[in-house]
């Protein structure tokens, strides 16, 4: 893979979440932890390539965080349910409510390890055209998050990921500064137009000579030119 993969483990028990962080960490992947259904859905999920999910949890369960994920966050995250429930039942409900995979506890690593790159390698084969997003050298992968020159990945912030993806997305449109604002930061945060302008200055750095390719206009806001 010519990218890291960031994998978010929720999970109550500490112990397996400290195991889980410290042998796939070791395996090549960029792993964050939460205690709770409730924690993780404080983080910016669409930053991960997938999450190892506890079923059974106090407060929220697994099946109930993976169900809000697709119908009411319509994110379709990778989830790999971790459970010691393994009945047939257990399963179906599962992948009802959107699951990609299933282990039942107790497990070992390299269980964990194959299953989640079995789902990843299927996750690039199956994407489809619309998530990758190419201009010349330059390629915007919306679905795992990462953007690359010839190859190369970029080490862009989530706000400079997701204005480069909508510009690329709207190539030829220009995009106000304010619509920006509205869609890239949370409703919560105050901030002004500037931080549009800051953001946008540090994109065009990072993608060198394809910075020439936003254009700004007084008035208009911003546009990926073709």
């Amino acid at each position: 893979m010519d990218y890291t993969p960031k994998i978010l483990v929720v999970d109550d028990e500490k112990d397996l979440r400290e195991i889980l962080q410290f042998n796939l960490s070791s395996e090549g992947f960029e792993i964050d932890v939460a205690a709770s259904a409730e924690e993780a859905l404080t983080m910016p999920l669409e930053n991960y390539h997938l999450i190892l999910l506890d079923v059974m949890m106090g407060g929220m369960s697994g099946y109930q965080m993976a169900d809000f994920l697709r119908k009411e966050k319509d994110l379709d995250i990778p989830i790999i349910f971790l459970t010691a429930k393994g009945s047939e039942n257990d399963l179906l409900t599962g992948f009802n409510v959107g699951g990609d995979d299933y282990i039942v506890k107790p497990f070992s690593i390299k269980e964990v390890v194959v299953r989640i790159k079995a789902i990843l390698k299927r996750g690039i084969v199956t994407n489809k055209p619309s998530t990758l997003l190419e201009h010349h050298g330059l390629k915007v992968d919306v679905s795992r998050k990462s953007a690359f020159i010839d190859e190369e990945e970029l080490k862009l912030t989530r706000k400079e990921f997701e204005i480069l993806a909508m510009l690329m997305k709207n190539r030829g449109k220009f995009i106000s500064r304010q619509e920006i604002l509205d869609r890239i930061w949370s409703d919560d945060v105050i901030v002004t137009e500037r931080n549009v302008d800051v953001n946008i200055a540090r994109l065009r750095k990072k993608i060198k000579t394809y910075g020439t390719a936003i254009k700004g206009r007084s008035g208009y806001g911003y546009c990926f030119d073709n």
